[in-house]
């Protein structure tokens, strides 16, 4: 009798920790909106102002929502380790743990400024010349930046390791296609990649901040993998004790090779960028050729997409050298799709497997 009602009282108090989280998100909200629309009146008072453009209604919205979203990021997920599941986070050693927080707010950040300032730059091609008072310039400040903190505070209080798969991709794919539709050089394709990281504008600056956070942020999802995997190991799934460890080691080695790439761009220490470049590559080829050994358990259809992966990989190498039928730029573009389509795809076998292996155990221990 006494195990049905401590199962009765935790799943009652489920309920009540989501209304929490949901009126913790309304209040970091409503704050965000009050000290965005405090700081716009003072910029905005006495003139009208156009909705994008140098200093307008979007850049200090956007800018808004980029402080309010990492600040707001950085307290909902601290906080979010005492929710249901999310204990084991407060083992993380101190420094794993900053990492962690630091790069999922950042990531949930610069998504948002990069949302927002797609949303006033067509607002603004959509009513050219527009221009808007003190009054419509604060309120639309306030919206946008409580709105983004809303969204971002419930966000990071439900990360899991499928989600934070899916918000690398969508930060790399956002960050990526902002700097090429902003770059000066229309002609930069025409060379590689990295050429979007050799200016000193706005474009550069964002494409080399990306690749840096988004390689801190491969190293926090490198814990999360960690876990999943050996959950996996303890149920039986995989069969090799050591496949946690070695995966995690090649995601923090992926992601420290990512940031590298970003910290030294080409034209300003070309050895270390091609080295970092080449590292990431072979690393992701090293863990896609080791996988039937690593992942031994996992079913036969992942390694089928494994060697689909790998096949994919070599072809568009080839196709580039000695075939020529694209550029450089064309198959770093292969290249960063497939290693992140990869991603999305393991960490989605790695759930599913999980999840089912958990449910088979505890209805096993109910039977027994």
């Amino acid at each position: 009798m006494i195990a049905p009602a401590t199962a009765g009282v935790a799943a009652d108090s489920q309920p009540q920790r989501r209304l929490a989280v949901e009126s913790e998100a309304l209040l970091a909200g409503a704050a965000a909106a009050t000290v965005a629309g405090l700081i716009a009146v003072l910029l905005f008072a006495g003139s009208d102002w156009p909705l994008w453009g140098g200093l307008s209604v979007g850049l200090v919205a956007a800018v808004a929502v980029l402080l309010t979203g990492v600040a707001a990021g950085a307290v909902g997920y601290w906080r979010s380790r005492n929710l249901p599941g999310q204990e084991w986070r407060h083992r993380l050693r101190s420094w794993k743990f900053t990492i962690d927080v630091a790069t999922v707010a950042a990531v949930h950040g610069i998504i948002g400024f990069i949302l927002t300032t797609v949303t006033f730059l067509l607002l603004q091609r959509s009513f050219e010349g527009l221009v808007v008072d003190v009054w419509t310039s604060t309120g639309a400040v306030a919206a946008a930046s409580g709105l983004a903190v809303y969204g971002i505070y419930l966000s990071v209080s439900s990360i899991s390791t499928p989600k934070l798969a899916m918000l690398l991709i969508v930060f790399m794919a956002t960050s990526v296609l902002a700097s090429m539709a902003t770059v000066q050089d229309p002609q930069w394709w025409e060379y590689h990649f990295s050429q979007l990281g050799t200016g000193d504008d706005f474009s550069s600056s964002l494409f080399n901040l990306a690749l840096v956070v988004g390689g801190a942020f491969v190293t926090t999802f490198a814990i999360y993998v960690d876990r999943d995997l050996s959950t996996l190991v303890r149920l039986g799934v995989l069969q090799r004790a050591s496949a946690p460890r070695i995966v995690s080691v090649v995601f923090i080695a992926m992601g420290v090779l990512l940031a590298g790439v970003g910290l030294f761009p080409v034209n300003v220490n070309m050895p270390v960028h091609n080295a970092c470049a080449v590292g990431l590559s072979l690393s992701f080829l090293g863990l896609l050729i080791g996988s039937p050994w690593i992942l031994r358990g996992m079913p036969a259809r992942f390694f089928v997409i494994c060697t689909g992966a790998i096949v994919l990989l070599l072809a568009s190498a080839l196709l580039f050298e000695p075939v020529a039928y694209y550029n450089l730029t064309a198959f770093e573009l292969a290249a960063f799709s497939i290693i992140f389509g990869w991603i999305s795809v393991f960490i989605r076998f790695v759930s599913a497997l999980t999840a089912g292996a958990s449910t088979d155990a505890a209805a096993g221990s109910r039977s027994a």
